[in-house]
């Protein structure tokens, strides 16, 4: 059970990595996450039922998951509609969208190849195939995620993030760089769709409900643990913050709660998580006006 914790964890790692482009660098909440993560599941399920090859099929998750985030990003520059309303938008869109693929609310993977198939079939212990999976994803996101930031068009991304008027003073094309955010956090975020449907042999429609908050919470475990860190290790923070969330969950379902409140146990830690360190800022400042004194 640990080991498959580890796994699933590594593999929700690679949602929180995506949300990290908006939510951190842009600052801004992408709602259209709760579309494009059940939006990947669906693509890849159905081209790999379809015969497509599993690779195959997980390019054609992240293509279907960046046109989404095209679509939020012109409604949101182009359009002029507030980021939280477009993203809603094209979610409950993407619903429809899923139907009409899958022509189902769910499909199944019995029987079919996936990219799981390919670790099992190694000499690795059980479980260890989610795990060696996790790790391929993320250590190649993360790579791209380093590597692009530290590019001259990576920079003027984050400068965007930072302050967008004097990015724009700068020449830079905000609205631009805006829209390439969400294209890749989305195609990021519909890969870990892919991954997680392939995991666990199904895809479902529904299964974009809370994905926010569950990203959210690898995000913000990792930041509360580690605290002060430089790009690379914030990267590396949000794989351990998923993996230590889905331990957490682990440790809930074992204590014999009710697996039914997840969901709000998902939220209540996310509560919990971005209480912690306001609590510290006021117990410091406590302590330095008591030694003041």
């Amino acid at each position: 059970m640990i080991y498959s914790s580890i796994g699933q964890g590594l593999l929700w790692s690679v949602l929180g990595l995506g949300l990290f482009m908006t939510y951190r660098i842009l600052n801004f909440p992408d709602m259209t996450a709760e579309g494009s993560f059940p939006l990947g599941g669906a693509v890849c399920v159905s081209a790999i039922v379809a015969g497509i090859h599993p690779v195959l099929a997980t390019f054609l998750a992240i293509g279907a998951g960046m046109l989404a985030g095209l679509v939020t990003g012109l409604l949101y520059t182009k359009g002029k509609i507030p980021v939280i309303l477009a993203g809603i938008l094209v979610m409950s869109s993407l619903n429809a969208v899923m139907l009409y693929i899958m022509k189902t609310p769910n499909l199944s993977l019995l029987h079919q190849s996936n990219l799981l198939g390919y670790f099992s079939q190694s000499f690795v212990p059980k479980y260890f195939d989610t795990i060696l999976l996790g790790l391929l994803a993320t250590g190649i996101i993360i790579l791209f995620l380093y590597f692009f930031f530290h590019t001259d068009y990576g920079q003027a991304y984050i400068a965007t993030g930072d302050n967008e008027n004097m990015a724009r003073s700068l020449g830079i094309a905000t609205d631009k760089m805006k829209v390439v955010g969400l294209i890749l956090s989305n195609g990021v975020i519909a890969l870990s769709g892919a991954l997680i449907a392939q995991s666990d042999g199904y895809a479902d429609v529904n299964k974009g409900v809370g994905v926010i908050v569950i990203g959210l919470a690898s995000i913000i475990i990792g930041e509360v643990i580690y605290g002060e860190l430089t790009f690379f290790e914030r990267l590396l923070a949000i794989v351990v913050g998923s993996v230590i969330y889905q331990l957490l969950i682990l440790l809930v379902i074992r204590l014999g709660f009710d697996t039914t409140y997840l969901k709000l146990f998902s939220a209540v830690v996310l509560a919990i998580c971005l209480l912690i360190p306001q609590l510290k800022e006021k117990l410091q400042l406590k302590t330095g006006l008591e030694k003041g004194v």
